[in-house]
């Protein structure tokens, strides 16, 4: 098959609308031609962004101080294609035979969009694309390349390192993935070296989550320009930040093995018709006017749900996954962009290499823990369109589980701040303002209810309050929704919550377990006797209540006689001490005699093995909250960009 050249190019572009008006050309030659290194006269026309030619002084300095594999992280839309433009005139070759770029990336989108840029800034070199049935000749003073379709069979081998004075990455915090790793190794790039091409990896997230360095084949980040930054220099669009309490509850959700939300079961947790209820509802209250919205879900499940969802309150919402046929999916996007209908919903579609710059609207419908997911999901709508004042991001913030990000967290805001049409300065505000009260740092540490021991538990009293704003007796809670009222003789009501119960039973239900004379049975009590059953607490509590009245002595069950207000038994005292250390016993001045049946209710009720399963849960859930926060941490300095050597 002949190689792909900007021959090619023209016609694609007519039928797939790769037209650039802004250059003409009548020809275009296949053959490498030569060319004299410095500014292209296609660029004397441009005038370049105040960073875009500081970004690009930045490499060509550490270029001069001996460095070769170099980083660059730019926001979305700060215009990285036109900094690669520039790069390939402005870095020269380390030999008279080394005058080819080679560009990689990973997705088709991105081959097309830097073949369209290539050709129309440099009409007189020859652009050839090496992806899929497409083949390069090897020779092409620019080649894009697909970066599964130069590792396939052979296809590599036709591309001499020798030639070659530039590689260039696009997203390249894919670059330490293995097909990458093989391309640079191909190339004299997989460590420093002096014979090399330079690489220079481009991103607005470079940063990887999974624990693989960049280092591995980026030596420095030589120019870090961050979104916020770009919003106040008015190089991107300004943006206005909702976040919306949604109902999904993410506690239980696993973690995946990039650090970030398991997505089957992150799906099934937020893709639930109240859940989309509520985010297309808040779409509607918090959006009016806008004009084109994309929404971020999880899976096609999510999409699918969240799409109906639109339509069943009169929205024209269309949908793109990966599985949209590439016909239909172009089409789609095109009429997005000619504003046809207003929201356009994706899964894992539109996180990279999109440029739609007329989206006003961006709903963030999936939590992540993934710094780099929010900034890449949030930077679709950010690119400046004559059109649009400003893109509202509304992000659906879900339960609070340990590490999740959403947009206050990228101010340095607790993530379940809630905010309405905050913009970036009104956010830089707001946490100033929490720093000046001292509340930056809102905890959100798991909570228990601590018990040092068992005598912890039997002594804490916050289970009755609730049955005794209810009732006049001495009910003791002995577990979660069991009580136990104490009668004569050893005999005792128990009151439980059946959670078995069917619908139209009641869900509360009272026993009698009656005490019999010793040598009567082997077993201390008769078989339980039921009392009652009741829809609701009080009632349960209220009925048990009648039936003590007329079956007990009222000295015994009500809380209010007087002696439960005096000095404890000998025999209380002494059963109670067992458990108790040498240094912690008991004596008559600091308990009552009620408060000690109390405690002995609850330890012959099984308080002893209930505090060992409090005592085990809570270890248990001390441990994962540890592992999560140092999860979080350790996902928190892998996402950090700052300008410097990276670590290898």
């Amino acid at each position: 098959m002949p190689p792909l050249s900007a021959r090619w190019l023209l016609p694609a572009r007519s039928i797939r609308r790769f037209l650039v008006s802004r250059y003409s050309r009548s020809s275009f030659s296949t053959s490498v031609t030569n060319h004299t290194i410095g500014v292209s006269p296609i660029f004397q026309g441009i005038r370049l962004r105040d960073y875009q030619e500081e970004c690009i002084q930045s490499v060509l300095n550490s270029l001069k101080q001996g460095h070769k594999r170099l980083g660059i992280s730019l926001a979305t839309g700060a215009g990285k294609t036109v900094i690669f433009t520039q790069l390939i005139d402005r870095i020269k070759p380390s030999s008279n035979e080394a005058g080819q770029t080679l560009i990689l990336a990973h997705r088709r989108e991105l081959v097309e969009q830097a073949a369209r840029h290539c050709t129309a800034a440099y009409p007189h070199k020859t652009v050839e694309i090496e992806m899929g049935n497409m083949h390069a000749s090897g020779v092409a003073d620019i080649t894009i390349a697909s970066i599964q379709s130069i590792n396939s069979g052979d296809r590599i081998n036709k591309f001499d390192p020798t030639r070659f004075k530039l590689v260039l990455v696009d997203e390249a915090h894919h670059i330490v993935a293995p097909g990458y790793l093989r391309t640079l190794e191909h190339f004299g790039l997989e460590k420093k070296n002096d014979g090399s091409p330079t690489l220079v990896g481009v991103s607005a997230t470079l940063s990887r989550t999974d624990g693989l360095r960049l280092g591995a084949a980026i030596d420095e980040i030589v120019y870090h320009k961050d979104y916020v930054d770009m919003i106040g220099d008015k190089w991107l669009s300004d943006v206005v930040f909702t976040t919306v309490e949604s109902t999904a509850d993410i506690s239980k959700v696993g973690s995946g093995s990039n650090g970030d939300f398991q997505p089957r079961e992150l799906s099934r947790v937020v893709n639930t018709e109240q859940v989309n209820e509520v985010t297309v509802r808040s779409w509607l209250a918090k959006a009016p006017g806008r004009k084109s919205t994309l929404v971020f879900c999880v899976d096609l499940a999510h999409v699918a749900g969240l799409t109906q969802t639109f339509r069943r309150h009169g929205i024209d919402a269309r949908y793109v996954t990966g599985e949209t046929p590439k016909l239909e999916r172009s089409e789609r996007l095109d009429a997005f962009r000619r504003r046809e209908f207003p929201v356009l919903v994706n899964c894992g579609v539109f996180t990279e290499g999109t440029d739609i710059p007329n989206i006003d609207c961006v709903v963030l419908a999936r939590p992540t823990r993934s710094r780099n997911l929010l900034v890449q999901m949030m930077g679709r709508g950010m690119r400046l369109h004559p059109d649009k004042t400003d893109c509202h991001i509304i992000d659906m913030v879900s339960s609070l589980a340990i590490g999740i990000v959403t947009t206050p967290t990228l101010f340095g805001l607790d993530p379940s701040e809630l905010v309405e049409g905050a913009s970036v300065d009104d956010m830089r505000r707001l946490k100033g303002s929490r720093e000046v009260r001292g509340e930056s740092k809102v905890s959100r540490n798991i909570t228990f209810v601590d018990y040092d021991s068992v005598l912890d538990l039997i002594a804490d009293t916050s289970g009755e309050k609730h049955i005794r704003s209810i009732s006049q007796h001495a009910w003791v809670q002995v577990a979660p929704n069991k009580w136990v009222l104490s009668g004569p003789h050893g005999t005792y009501i128990r009151l439980e919550k059946d959670d078995a119960a069917g619908e139209n039973e009641g869900h509360f239900v009272a026993w009698e377990i009656r005490a019999l004379p010793k040598g009567v049975s082997k077993s201390p009590y008769a078989a339980p006797r039921q009392l009652l059953r009741a829809p609701t607490f009080a009632d349960a509590v209220h009925g048990s209540d009648k039936y003590a009245s007329e079956k007990y002595p009222h000295l015994l069950i009500s809380r209010f006689q007087r002696w439960r207000n005096g000095p404890p038994t000998d025999g209380q005292l002494e059963f109670l001490n067992k458990l108790r250390g040498d240094k912690e016993k008991l004596t008559a001045t600091n308990i009552t005699k009620g408060k000690a049946a109390d405690m002995i209710t609850k330890l012959r009720h099984g308080a002893r093995g209930r505090f060992a399963t409090l005592d085990a849960d809570r270890r248990r859930k001390e441990r994962q909250q540890s592992l999560e926060q140092e999860r979080e941490k350790t996902m928190q300095l892998r996402e950090k960009v700052s300008v410097g050597p990276l670590p290898v």
